[in-house]
């Protein structure tokens, strides 16, 4: 009898009305996975970025954002000729250059040049110069390692060895007499696929989306 009572309290019954309420509280649904919160941002990108049909060239789209129309927003080369902003644009560019104090209408609209020059954080890596020591010889000699025994000789040992970069040795390297064995390139691949086959779902995914950005990268170039 008092366990039918606490339950009763605990978890309503069907019939009661308090039963939709308990179920809207407890057993509510969250967009908890990366996908479901990617399908609900992906948005329609605005139709004046879109490639215009009535264009036959590349243009300038000058789209700013919505916001108070000010004078300064509008690039002098987008104002017409006859346009009366193109002399407030020349007036605050003379006041700039003689360094006169603007109107007080103005004031809050040119942009405040700093008086005091902050110093610039410090590097994160060491500031070295670059060494351009290496001879046409021991490019030879880097050559000829690296055909003999490209197992041992890789490029970080012969960037240890000859103190450069492993760029400068690939491109040392480049040539078909210097290239990697065909053999030994299949073995350095079956290890890669060997490394992919123990990736997850998740981390398949975001080298593949990876690579789809690299070729994003050259296309916008």
């Amino acid at each position: 009898m008092a366990k039918n009572i606490l339950g009763r309290l605990f978890r309503p019954s069907f019939p009661s009305l308090e039963f939709s309420g308990y179920v809207g509280q407890s057993c509510k649904r969250h967009q908890s996975s990366y996908r479901r919160t990617r399908k609900a941002l992906r948005v329609r990108p605005d139709p004046s970025f879109l490639p215009a049909t009535t264009e036959t060239q590349d243009h300038i789209i000058f789209n700013p954002p919505s916001s108070v129309p000010n004078v300064y927003h509008t690039p002098q080369k987008f104002l017409p000729k006859t346009d009366p902003r193109r002399k407030i644009h020349t007036a605050a560019q003379i006041s700039a250059a003689v360094n006169q104090p603007p109107s007080t209408s103005t004031s809050r609209l040119l942009p405040q040049q700093p008086t005091i020059k902050q110093p610039l954080p410090e590097p994160i890596r060491p500031i070295y110069q670059k060494k351009y020591h290496v001879t046409p010889e021991q490019v030879e000699e880097i050559r000829r390692l690296r055909k003999e025994d490209p197992r041992h000789w890789t490029r970080f040992r012969l960037a240890e060895k000859y103190e450069c970069s492993q760029f400068f040795i690939g491109l040392c390297c480049s040539t078909p007499e210097a290239a990697t064995p065909p053999e030994l390139a299949a073995h350095y691949k079956a290890d890669l696929e060997s490394i992919k086959s123990k990736w997850g779902p998740r981390k398949r995914e975001a080298r593949e989306m990876r690579s789809e950005r690299k070729k994003l990268w050259g296309r916008d170039a």
